[in-house]
């Protein structure tokens, strides 16, 4: 963007990048604010204001002006499956940010039409009943009659799946299939399944029928995590550690961000874990990988971080929010030996743990270990998730040398936690201030995609206001963090996690070129108005990845979405609601919605016939 005042010259040493006329967040505390940046090799050179980098500004200088935009550091999000997400983000209805129900379904029954023989429609997480004006879940009927033929699959939460009768077809269930162990195929009074799956209480019934469904092969698959990964830069996302997870298996599964991080074309820092997919194979897995590859082997763009979500499928508790806590069998003497193992031979870990009851137990384990001086070594170990872990648990964490990352789960599952647990527990879950007063490393992130929305800004705004998607209030002011904290959770903390501190997650000389301009002051624009911030330009190592708004055509041009028909070829990914209306235009807007449902519902009773046709008062009352 040419901009006067600024005159390229021939100088040694010129800038890759120039952003000047910008109100920049370093996170920098030796200089907290800026008004300009240069970049070179991907890395900052010069901080300061427009003066300090005009002299950097040589012909092929680009230089972007931020016409007084709010800057921040690259926002890294520290438990996100990125490379699960990547490879089935092209075959995906997002429902993210939609506000009503009714919308969903029209989205749902386009897709449809334009979905092909043999394919499915499937929308898988990022949302919540919570979020939809008319509060409640889609029903198999409502499935049925969007896409009679195309099979159907709609993930919600944790906790199940509508299906349609296609679907069910499909993935072969039947009237004498069997409830697979903690699942429940909910079934009509025939007995046959009526197109609900519960995960009662773990989610595996979901996940293996969504592996049903046809997946993406060869360039499809670039394609689509390509996209996926501009998607996060939209956001302003410029690091990710992904957290593995199931049916995400090693190499194979990783083989696609390996061939474009040997390209060149990530645009996306992502650290990985590794996970073993098989129980009761878990200890031989994690054999092969230490003789194979080893903790911070790769490069600034894609490198292995460590084990875990999980080490024995054992020790995994399940958080199906709407299912009382699961009461795990003993685990401990496999879980330590993987934890000796790794420890011995310096991988670090991260281990999902919703429940105190579990932490406890892993803690044990680990004390045992300290003793023999395995703890704390310098490895780098956390917990993940953490809902309702002890003010004991967190100073046994911090004795013993872990980290905690926390995600927003509790923003799309805020409702359900609260009328199980109370308000007193859901107060508390996750107790971040408490974390941090501990002095703690506390990272966020999302979990997305298969439950959470990949928006960080959603997850920031949680971290602020304590409210659900829903518009609950679930947690106190005591349990909330201001602006630059929830930024430094955001950042510095997560650059943490991956050894990385000393180059990621701020803004200063020597440190990667990873910033984001966004669309509105992070810092001032009024609460509500949080989770709809964007990026208009995002860069990582000064490469423009992500371009809006004035910037539009800066970044790197990506390949079509394929297959043509996919889902976000038709609607993109996150759908933008637009800024939160004020409380009057809120109520006129859910008065619609119940008008639109409610005329829906007289057509439906018409439907049936003149036998649910009720022409005149049923109550005498009103024959007076």
């Amino acid at each position: 963007m040419p901009v006067g005042g600024l005159v390229p010259r021939a100088v040694e040493n010129a800038a890759d990048v120039v952003v000047r006329n910008a109100k920049i967040h370093t996170g920098d505390a030796r200089r907290p604010q800026a008004g300009a940046l240069a970049i070179r090799d991907g890395r900052i050179t010069a901080v300061g204001d427009d003066t300090d980098v005009a002299p950097l500004v040589g012909p092929s200088t680009t230089v972007v002006d931020a016409l007084g935009r709010r800057v921040v550091p690259g926002l890294n999000d520290s438990h996100l499956h990125v490379i699960r997400g990547g490879l089935n983000y092209v075959l995906e209805l997002r429902w993210d940010g939609v506000t009503s129900l009714r919308h969903a379904l029209t989205m749902l029954r386009e897709q449809a039409a334009r979905t092909p023989k043999g394919q499915w429609v499937r929308v898988v997480g990022g949302w919540s009943a919570e979020q939809f004006a008319e509060r409640r879940l889609p029903t198999p009927a409502e499935l049925n009659e969007a896409a009679p033929d195309t099979p159907v699959f709609v993930l919600h939460l944790y906790q199940s799946a509508i299906l349609n009768r296609a679907a069910l077809k499909a993935a072969g269930y039947a009237k004498d299939t069997p409830d697979p162990k903690g699942g429940q195929i909910v079934r009509g009074r025939g007995g046959e399944p009526n197109g609900m799956l519960l995960a009662a209480p773990s989610a595996l019934i979901l996940y293996s029928t969504l592996a049903k469904a046809p997946v993406l092969e060869g360039e499809d698959r670039r394609t689509s995590t390509r996209h996926f990964l501009r998607e996060l830069n939209r956001f302003g996302l410029t690091s990710a550690i992904d957290a593995a997870g199931g049916f995400q298996n090693f190499p194979e599964n990783y083989a696609t961000v390996t061939e474009l991080a040997r390209e060149g074309l990530l645009s996306l820092r992502i650290a990985y874990h590794l996970f073993p997919q098989t129980p009761g194979q878990e200890l031989d897995d994690l054999t092969r990988w230490i003789e194979t590859v080893r903790p911070g082997d790769g490069d600034e763009w894609l490198r292995l971080n460590g084990a875990g979500e999980n080490l024995t499928w054992a020790a995994a508790d399940f958080e199906n929010f709407a299912e009382p806590r699961p009461e795990l069998t003993p685990y401990e003497e496999d879980f330590e030996k993987a934890v000796r193992l790794l420890m011995e031979n310096g991988w670090g870990f991260r281990l999902h743990a919703t429940y105190d009851e579990t932490i406890r137990r892993d803690l044990a384990v680990f004390e045992k270990l300290a003793a023999e001086g395995l703890f704390p070594s310098g490895n780098r170990w956390l917990f993940d998730h953490a809902e309702t872990v002890s003010p004991e648990s967190l100073d046994r964490i911090a004795s013993l040398g872990g980290s905690l990352s926390v995600q927003n789960r509790l923003s799309f599952q805020g409702e359900v936690f609260t009328r199980r647990y109370g308000p007193g527990v859901a107060a508390d879950a996750p107790p971040v201030r408490a974390m941090l007063e501990r002095g703690l490393t506390v990272a966020a992130g999302t979990d997305a995609t298969r439950v959470s929305s990949y928006n960080p800004w959603v997850a920031l705004h949680w971290l602020i206001s304590g409210r659900t998607v829903g518009g609950l209030t679930i947690r106190p002011p005591q349990n909330r963090v201001d602006r630059a904290t929830a930024l430094a959770m955001y950042t510095t903390a997560g650059a943490a996690l991956t050894g990385e501190q000393d180059v990621k997650g701020v803004l200063r000389p020597g440190c990667y070129g990873d910033l984001a301009v966004l669309s509105h002051d992070y810092f001032t624009v009024p609460e509500q108005e949080i989770p709809h911030i964007e990026s208009v330009l995002t860069v990582v190592g000064g490469r423009i990845v992500h371009a809006a708004a004035e910037y539009e055509g800066m970044d790197e041009e990506l390949p079509a979405v394929s297959p043509a028909w996919s889902p976000v070829a038709r609607f993109g990914g996150y759908q933008v609601s637009g800024p939160a209306p004020g409380a009057g235009a809120r109520q006129a807007e859910l008065l619609g919605q119940v008008v639109a449902e409610s005329e829906l519902h007289r057509r439906w009773r018409a439907g049936r016939g003149p036998a649910t046709e009720h022409h005149q008062p049923f109550d005498p009352c009103f024959l007076l």
